[in-house]
């Protein structure tokens, strides 16, 4: 018996509008084998359709070689294994400072200067908290199954919480800090993955008092140490020290396979 597929006569069922679809009816007979089927129905149905994009088919066996396939057609084509899609936040973080970039005034002007410490008190230096830069990204990546394997996870897990020791997607070593991926596997053919990422830039010759050519980067600690001092006869806290501290180890972001 030979292996037929025909429209079905309520085929073409439409939506129009902004999210418009249309649906292809087949039956195919002549066949028990749902491999043979599946690519016949992929082989007679048209990749577009009155201007829409085929976007998922589906199969229902019958019984006795009788199928029927639905094919949707949509304004969207989906996602395909190698795709990537992007999304960014330029909204800033939170950051506790204790000096200023520098003093603007002093009243009166014979009032003590505390060489740009910020809410000295007898004791301590309270400091502030600001907004700094801070650049938040997202990548979503479609990734072939093969090649999510249990290595794989686990090299997303042991790069969470590191800073790229290299260049990375257009910024400097020391800029980017991983924030970790959120995956699930999409049937059997790929993986829809979302990498989350922070970036905060590198500094250099920074001065903190008459501390001068201090260099940061991006994702390092500082912290300032105050001694005491005199000014106009008065007691005072000022930077003696600066101390750029790293708190996070460096990673090889080509690990992540999305590219450098």
């Amino acid at each position: 018996m030979p292996i037929t597929i025909t429209e079905k006569f309520d085929s073409r069922e439409a939506t129009v509008g902004e999210s418009a679809t249309i649906d292809l009816l087949y039956s195919i007979q002549g066949t028990e084998d749902d491999a043979t089927v599946k690519l016949l129905v992929a082989a007679t149905s048209p990749t577009a359709y009155a201007g829409l994009v085929r976007q998922s088919f589906r199969v229902a066996h019958l019984g006795g070689g009788v199928w029927d396939a639905s094919v949707r057609y949509g304004a969207v084509p989906p996602k395909q294994t190698g795709d990537s899609s992007f999304a960014f936040d330029t909204g800033g973080g939170t950051q506790h400072v204790t000096q200023s970039l520098s003093t603007v005034a002093r009243y009166p002007g014979t009032a003590p200067n505390f060489k740009g410490a910020i809410g000295v008190t007898g004791d301590a230096v309270e400091g502030a908290d600001i907004v700094v830069p801070l650049y938040s990204f997202t990548e979503t990546h479609y990734i072939a199954a093969e090649d999510v394997t249990g290595a794989y996870k686990a090299a997303l897990f042991f790069l969470t919480g590191r800073v790229n020791g290299a260049a990375f997607k257009g910024f400097a070593a020391g800029e980017v800090l991983f924030l970790g991926a959120s995956g699930s596997q999409r049937g059997e053919d790929d993986w829809e993955i979302t990498f989350r990422f922070s970036a905060s830039p590198n500094a250099t010759g920074l001065s903190i008092g008459d501390i001068g050519s201090v260099d940061k980067k991006g994702w390092e600690y500082l912290w300032v140490r105050y001694a005491d001092a005199t000014d106009a006869n008065v007691l005072v806290k000022r930077p003696f020290a600066v101390y750029v501290e790293q708190v996070y180890e460096d990673g090889d972001f080509s690990g992540l396979g999305i590219g450098t």
